[in-house]
């Protein structure tokens, strides 16, 4: 089952960079946070475990300031009449979204492979 383990740990990956974008776009116009200010930008990293080897995947909070836009009537506007909104780009987030279903799709084909060579060996 060995050959099984490093696609479903990609596919696992993966599924954390999809839910990471998919908040990112669903925060791109909120500009009240419970935390407050605006939403920022969530990015999935990646790092290993030194001990086993095995993948960790995080969030990190992009420290990119957002755009500031002039609109002196939002509920959100600062005294000189500008909104923070969040510094997620909505463009970004759809290649990103591409990139990490390519990758997540890739993973099921290699996972679909490793399967059938296995039932094929216990077929022998």
């Amino acid at each position: 089952m060995r050959p099984l383990e490093t696609p479903a740990g990609g596919m696992a990956v993966q599924e954390r960079f999809l839910e990471a974008i998919a908040a990112n776009i669903a925060n791109a116009q909120t500009t009240r946070t419970p935390e407050g200010g605006p939403y920022h930008r969530q990015i999935a990293t990646v790092d290993r475990d030194p001990r086993t080897g095995a993948a960790a995947t995080r969030a990190v909070t992009d420290p990119q300031p957002g755009r500031l836009v002039y609109d002196p009537g939002h509920p959100d506007a600062n005294a000189d009449g500008f909104v923070e909104y969040p510094n997620v780009d909505v463009s970004t987030e759809l290649v990103d979204l591409m990139i990490a279903r390519r990758v997540h799709e890739a993973n099921a084909t290699v996972f679909q492979a490793a399967k059938s060579m296995l039932k094929r060996a216990l077929e022998i």
